[in-house]
């Protein structure tokens, strides 16, 4: 396990912050243990910067381009009953539009017919499928379709009992993940292995335990999918890597695997929320079963957060990642979340009303990936400074973008 995959450490929060762009404001926590008061905190700053002075030392952020400081506009503000070891204070910002404000589609939500693509094992960037050439890259409907197709027709669901499958030369996008047509080259990189899905002692004795046929990767044994029939192949996209085949050119080093899943979870769930205009999310393993409730609160947040040992410290601070030490604030999607494995009455009434309501629309990801996604939010939460953790009932996670 290498260093970025550790679990993260526990230690006090010593400088929070939130930059809202829609808002031209922030939030800066500093906590007690670095600043006293607030006449101990002087913040600075310029276009593309904050610097934050106290008696531990100085810390400089590095903002995106295009935020700005307004100097002179942080101003203490209560931090609440609750928050004796914190200090908040509150600031103003300017926001200029910048051409590359916004996160770039990645290659796979930019899939091109009569273009040529080849696929990577996101976890050993083993190559799996090459020189792709696609006649037709099509969307497929969103993930509930077939609970609102009555609620169209007039007579029996004519898709009842029936797959959409790729033909040769198709590539079909759902939410989560793309439908390919199986060739022989699949045989040198993929393994496939029955696996049943689903609790075999569920309390429905009646509902037959399903099956399917997974679909991983030859050479690090990663589960990359399923195969949905015998010429088609589903792969998630959390869990391979595409890129424009160009030359003998080879692709980056493969991200450490919990950046990259935050990374492309937060762009699906944004690019879901305005497409859809909708907030609320259900995480879903393949059998239909909620595992995450996810809630959506804001999508142009910049944040950085760094632990009260790293304030002021000459130890350099690398790690862009949002809840490590970074002196890097990020584009992030602030998030609250529950886990429906909680067996609490409070987070079982949620439950409960999601699914009454149907307010959640699906995503569906392997179990596994469900469990790494999950320890990516608890990860973001347990460095947040202790004010902000929770919400009502749910907890408060960021996912950079």
């Amino acid at each position: 396990m290498t260093e970025l995959e550790m679990p993260a450490e526990t230690h006090g929060v010593g400088v929070f912050l939130e930059l809202r762009k829609r808002l031209q404001s922030g939030l800066l926590i500093v906590g007690k243990a670095v600043a006293k008061s607030p006449a101990d905190v002087s913040v600075t700053g310029g276009d593309s910067s904050l610097h934050i002075r106290t008696p531990t030392g100085e810390l400089s952020l590095t903002l995106p381009a295009g935020v700005a400081f307004e100097q002179e506009s942080c101003v203490p503000t209560p931090a609440g009953e609750s928050c004796g070891e914190e200090l908040h204070f509150r600031l103003r910002i300017s926001v200029t539009r910048s051409t590359d404000e916004e996160a770039s589609d990645s290659v796979m939500e930019t899939l091109r017919a009569k273009e040529t693509y080849c696929f990577y094992c996101q976890g050993c960037m083993t190559r799996l499928l090459e020189d792709r050439t696609f006649k037709r890259v099509l969307p497929l409907p969103n993930g509930n379709w077939n609970a609102i197709v009555d609620d169209w027709c007039c007579h029996p669901d004519p898709f009842a009992n029936k797959k959409l499958l790729p033909r040769a030369e198709d590539c079909l996008l759902g939410d989560t993940f793309l439908l390919l047509a199986r060739d022989g080259s699949c045989e040198q990189t993929l393994t496939q292995e029955v696996s049943p899905v689903g609790s075999e002692d569920s309390q429905d004795s009646k509902k037959p335990c399903r099956r399917l046929a997974l679909i991983s990767c030859k050479s690090c044994s990663s589960v990359l999918g399923e195969a949905v029939a015998p010429e088609s192949l589903k792969l998630y996209i959390t869990q391979v890597v595409v890129e424009p085949a160009v030359g003998d050119r080879k692709p980056e080093a493969a991200l450490n695997r919990l950046l990259f899943l935050e990374k492309t979870v937060a762009a699906k769930l944004l690019r879901l929320s305005t497409s859809m205009s909708t907030y609320h999310f259900s995480v879903q393993t393949p059998d239909g079963k909620a595992f995450l409730l996810v809630w959506l609160l804001n999508s142009d947040s910049i944040t950085a957060s760094v632990p009260e040992m790293c304030v002021g410290g000459e130890r350099s601070i690398s790690s862009p990642a949002l809840h490590r030490p970074s002196p890097r604030a990020a584009r992030a999607l602030k998030l609250l979340y529950t886990a429906c494995s909680d067996t609490s009455m409070q987070q079982r009434d949620i439950l409960t009303s999601w699914e009454a309501n149907a307010i959640g629309h699906p995503v569906v990801l392997p179990l596994s990936v469900c469990e790494e996604l999950q320890q990516v939010m608890d990860d973001s939460n347990s460095t947040l400074p202790v004010s902000m953790r929770r919400m009502r009932s749910y907890e408060v996670a960021y996912l950079r973008l």
